[in-house]
């Protein structure tokens, strides 16, 4: 088998780097070096947790210092005041840490304002909280805790090389931890979390339960770090423990590195850490500052993703273009679709809909039934509530009152996520696909969580074969600022069938093509339909309703206005008032 320069020569390097750090102590260097490597360690170790929420999900935070002071206390209260042995005090400051994160996330992830800055003011309080609560209460007193006495574990010869050993054994577990999250279905979700929540869970990602997941996990193992870092100071005291210096570095570190790759955080916070602790005196200690403050305004200029990130692109950039590339996606002809026979079984049922907001009644007491096969179209002057009514039925906004069932089902009040895996699929009026992935794995992403349970190549196999049915063939590792409106608004057909919906719910996806485009949309909107997929489209050109729909839905200041036919209803004069006018009507 050929050994890849660029996949097995780093991997190659990463395994002998492991086992040459793991069997470090073996060779007794002085004290300085191990603690020199740990403190290197302590630093991945946080900045790597902190880019699990923060840098996946994109919920920055600024409240790391708490979850790790939690840690720190609770070895610190548990060995001096309770004479617990310290190694079983480092999995109880995670569990704390993870117990806190949770509580909060409880809380203020079901507030969608709570975003942003605002959710970073947030988690800076939560730390001078804890930390007042800690000085004026008999876990610290003002006083710290001195935590000399506290025996350590005879893990190795030295009390220097068994403080290493428990830093670097933290240092592999958060590492793999960040490896595993980003590979995984949970990374997936958080990723779609970080470039465009609302969608994510649109598309099936239980956004609520990835973000708790995503803190707790974050926390936990700044928990476990202040646990054993307790251990290295020896002395443990609030204004130490809580310093604003601690968030700052760590933010510093995943986002030199780059926060959205799981070894950026980990190549950040060595340079930094290094560059640091390099200087350790004196007029160096400025110098090693000013290094680093230099290092940060070249990688803001012309880094902005981050050290790992910039050298991947950079890579891809150079390396020739492979004899053997990856299976494209097989285009699929669109045939014209054969007539289809509709049933008479109701697969959608809206009664009494209401939407307000505030003062507005976006939507007033609609009633409709869409039959299972069916392509009904839905029209109406702006403002009319079709766009509302989409976003009921999906889930995006909550019904003031009525109810809607999908397949027997009551979903008016469902989570979207929940929504999406009974089969509901949606477009946008304007696409939102997620900027920071690949054709293919937007695609994939809503094969994973809007279908049903598939392997990873089944799921890739449903990704490319929708890729190709839309026509996007040959875009598969295109990111979608590099396809114009035409593939974009395919992308978003594309997405909505690889969850293989029931219900596919299309917002003006014809809008802004040009007549030759129309053309192909509604041929493929027909072959779509024809392979048993019930469709609800909003549109506004007349013609494409018209040849597509079996019947049109008229909506008017938030009222069912008319139902029937296609042609007969675009000719009534009442529908042909609301749109041109009265005058033009009569």
């Amino acid at each position: 088998m050929a050994v890849s320069v660029t996949r097995d020569v780093p991997k190659g390097i990463a395994v002998a780097a492991v086992l040459a750090l793991a069997f470090l102590p073996a060779a007794r260097l002085p004290a300085f070096y191990e603690s020199f490597l740990y403190l290197i360690f302590f630093w991945v170790s946080l900045s790597t947790s902190w880019a699990l929420l923060s840098g996946f999900a994109g919920y920055f935070s600024l409240g790391h210092a708490a979850f790790f002071g939690v840690g720190v206390y609770t070895t610190a209260a548990l060995t001096t005041k309770f004479e617990v042995p310290f190694l079983a005090t480092v999995p109880m400051g995670a569990a704390m840490a993870a117990l806190l994160a949770a509580g909060i996330g409880a809380v203020v992830f079901r507030l969608r304002r709570l975003r942003g800055e605002l959710f970073a003011l947030l988690t800076l309080a939560v730390t001078f909280v804890i930390a007042t609560i800690v000085l004026n209460t008999p876990i610290d007193g003002g006083a710290g805790v001195f935590m000399s006495a506290v025996p350590l574990p005879e893990l190795m010869s030295t009390q220097t090389a068994t403080i290493y050993i428990l830093g670097f054994a933290m240092c592999v577990l958060t590492v793999v931890t960040a490896w595993w999250v980003a590979h995984a279905r949970l990374g997936m979700g958080l990723f779609a979390i970080h470039d465009d929540e609302d969608v994510a869970e649109a598309k099936g990602v239980p956004t609520f339960r990835y973000k708790i997941a995503a803190f707790a996990l974050s926390a936990a193992i700044a928990g476990a770090v202040g646990s054993i870092h307790a251990m290295y100071v020896g002395f443990v005291t609030v204004a130490g423990t809580f310093e604003l210096t601690v968030p700052l570095y760590v933010v510093l570190m995943s986002v030199l590195g780059g926060s959205r790759h799981w070894a950026g955080p980990a190549v950040g916070a060595t340079v930094i850490t290094a560059l640091l602790y390099a200087f350790i005196s004196g007029g160096e200690a400025i110098l090693g500052r000013a290094i680093v403050g230099l290092i940060l305004i070249v990688a803001i200029l012309w880094l902005p993703d981050g050290i790992i990130p910039s050298a991947i692109a950079w890579l891809k950039k150079r390396r020739p273009a492979p004899v053997a590339v990856a299976p494209a996606a097989e285009i699929v002809p669109v045939a014209p679709a054969r007539p289809v026979a509709l049933s008479e079984r109701t697969l959608v049922e809206i009664k009494g809909v209401t939407k307000r907001f505030g003062g507005l009644q976006a939507l007033n007491g609609v009633d409709l039934t869409v039959r299972e096969g069916e392509i009904l179209g839905l029209v109406g002057p702006n403002g009319s509530g079709k766009t509302t009514l989409i976003n009921v039925i999906s889930g995006f906004y909550p019904l003031t009152s009525g109810t809607i069932s999908v397949d027997g089902a009551e979903v008016g009040r469902a989570p979207a996520h929940q929504i999406a895996r009974r089969g509901v699929a949606r477009t946008y009026q304007i696409p939102r696909p997620f900027t920071n992935m690949t054709v293919l794995e937007n695609v994939s992403l809503c094969a994973t969580f809007g279908g049903p349970p598939r392997s990873r190549a089944e799921i890739r196999d449903e990704a490319l074969h929708w890729i190709g049915f839309t026509g996007l063939s040959g875009k598969e590792d295109v990111l979608p600022a590099g396809l114009n409106l035409h593939e974009r608004k395919f992308l978003e057909l594309a997405r909505a069938l690889a969850a293989r919906p029931k219900l596919l719910l299309l917002d003006e996806v014809l809008s802004g093509l040009n007549p030759h485009e129309v053309d192909n949309a509604i041929q493929l909107v027909r072959a779509i339909r024809a392979q048993g997929a019930t469709i609800v489209f909003v549109e506004h050109l007349m013609r494409a309703v018209v040849e597509l729909s079996d019947r049109v839905a008229v909506l008017n200041e938030g009222k069912l206005f008319a139902l029937g036919a296609p042609r007969e209803v675009m000719r009534d004069p009442r529908v042909v008032s609301i749109y041109l006018g009265k005058s033009y009507a009569a």
